[in-house]
């Protein structure tokens, strides 16, 4: 999983990605293609 500062570029990568807050944290999911993984915060 990427620590990213701006999530939005890790989002616009792959269709099935979805941004999700978990704890407080942002989430960039993907369960196609589990590489996309990234979290800011």
């Amino acid at each position: 999983m990427k620590v990213r500062n701006s999530l939005k570029s890790a989002k616009t990568r792959d269709k099935n990605c979805r941004v999700v807050r978990r704890r407080g944290r942002v989430y960039v999911i993907n369960k196609r293609n589990p590489r996309f993984k990234a979290r800011q915060g």
